[in-house]
């Protein structure tokens, strides 16, 4: 993973601006943080044990999750594939082994800010990954392993779901797999979201990306100095990109004033 840091606004504004469309992006409030799924955070330390199997803790959560769910559920049905299941765990707050990506650097600026603090004085991050080139990549290996599977980039997209309950949820391959379910939910759709994991359970996130097969996939991380937050906040608001418009709710007004009076606290 290459690490560039940005000092200057003329840095952050190239860095934004300077990726094609197959690139993904993703935004975090402090620089030091690895890139981690919120279900790697949560059983941080237990990972790598001989005897851990994660397949019981993301069991369990969905057990426990979609036994409730229709007791508080305003959507309008039940999601039918456990991609899609996973995604709605996610967009809840709920640990899994997914991690959220969008196609907009500015989106991933936007919530590399959203729980920044200004006042701790910590660098603030941007990843940037060539989606396309992994994405082959990983394809390619699984045809290789799996003769039987036969799917490319096109094919995949009208078997999104398909194809990561039957192959991406089954095998342990140390690969990533960068997608979203077909029906997609509200909040996903406004922030130009997808998602990326780990095919093999038992490998991180980084550790999958280190796979020696992705050395020719452009894959950088960004470390923006924190003198940055107030021209990076502006940004944003040139592009009116706030709360309002990723969330396109109440939560998301409140959380734009929120934002709003700690910008100008500064």
């Amino acid at each position: 993973m290459n690490k560039v840091k940005l000092s200057t606004p003329e840095e952050l504004v190239e860095a934004l601006n300077k990726y094609p469309n197959h690139f993904i992006f993703r935004g975090q409030a402090d620089a030091a943080w690895g890139l981690t799924s919120s279900l790697e955070r949560l059983l941080e330390g237990r990972w790598s044990e001989d005897t851990f199997d994660i397949k019981k803790f993301e069991d369990f959560s969905l057990k426990r999750f979609f036994s409730k769910s229709h007791l508080y559920a305003d959507h309008a049905s039940a999601p039918e594939s456990k991609f899609e299941r996973l995604s709605l765990m996610q967009h809840f707050g709920t640990p899994t082994r997914l991690i959220d990506f969008t196609e907009s650097p500015y989106f991933a600026l936007y919530f590399a800010l959203e729980n920044y603090s200004p006042s701790a004085g910590r660098d603030f991050a941007l990843y940037a990954l060539d989606y396309s080139a992994i994405m082959e990549r990983s394809i390619e290996k699984i045809r290789e392993l799996d003769n039987q599977f036969k799917e490319d980039r096109i094919s995949l997209d009208d078997k999104k779901d398909e194809v990561f309950d039957e192959i991406v949820d089954r095998f342990s391959f140390d690969l990533i797999w960068i997608s979203e379910p077909r029906r997609m939910n509200k909040r996903l759709d406004l922030q130009a979201g997808t998602f990326l994991t780990s095919i093999n359970r038992k490998a991180t996130i980084e550790q999958a990306i280190a796979n020696p097969i992705y050395g020719d996939a452009k894959v950088t991380k960004y470390i923006i100095d924190s003198s940055l937050y107030a021209t990076a906040y502006a940004l944003l608001r040139n592009a009116n990109i706030t709360s309002k418009s990723v969330y396109g709710d109440l939560a998301g007004l409140g959380h734009a004033v929120k934002m709003e009076l700690q910008a100008y606290a500064q």
